[in-house]
């Protein structure tokens, strides 16, 4: 009997199930790996690099006191020498000239050279040299020049005296101005003559 029991129950439970509430169906299975990549996102490529412009190259600074010295032409002959000195307004307001420059000339070790400088080149040489001329007043803009001639001879008359040479020139343009100094390409081989014939200021050639 027991065993019928059993059974009607488990018939019953079984026909339950069967007869009993809709059983919902399995989910799909997740579909699989397709074996085709997604496209890799896009990345803008940086702008090009532009380098900067090198610097703007510099001329020499302008000195205290507004002009700056340069070296001329020069002559030599039998002996005799002639150099140009030109001075340039470097600054910004008009520089005024009048008469002769003052003159000094150093060695290569910067020692001062024992010379007299005179006003124009006699006793030095025989001929016009261009150190004649009468002082004028000479007015430079700023970016103007004017100059002064150099004269003297390259003479050992005594080979017991050291050959004088000049290498730096220290010019004061004007009373009370600061001195300019300029170191030479061609010396001022002055020998043992110890003479220097300067010219006054002078306009340059437009």
């Amino acid at each position: 009997m027991t065993r019928w029991v059993a059974g009607v129950v488990v018939g019953v439970v079984v026909a339950g199930a069967a007869v009993g509430c809709d059983v919902p169906p399995a989910p799909d299975a997740a579909p699989g790996p397709s074996g085709i990549r997604p496209p890799a996102p896009t990345v803008a490529a940086p702008p090009p690099t532009i380098a900067a412009p090198p610097p703007a190259a510099k001329g020499p600074a302008c000195p205290p006191g507004g002009v700056r010295l340069a070296e001329g032409a020069g002559d030599a002959a039998m002996g005799l020498r002639v150099a140009d000195i030109q001075l340039v307004n470097c600054g910004t307001e008009p520089y005024v000239l009048e008469g002769y420059p003052e003159v000094r000339l150093l060695d290569r070790k910067r020692a001062p050279v024992e010379v007299a400088v005179q006003h124009g080149g006699d006793g030095i040489a025989a001929a016009p040299t261009g150190t004649e001329g009468d002082p004028q007043r000479v007015e430079l803009g700023p970016g103007q020049a004017a100059g002064f001639g150099m004269v003297w001879r390259n003479l050992v008359t005594d080979s017991t005296v050291p050959a004088a040479e000049g290498w730096v020139l220290e010019v004061t343009p004007r009373a009370g101005a600061p001195r300019v100094e300029l170191e030479l390409r061609h010396s001022v081989d002055l020998g043992n003559t110890g003479k220097l014939g300067i010219s006054p200021w002078k306009a340059a050639a437009q």
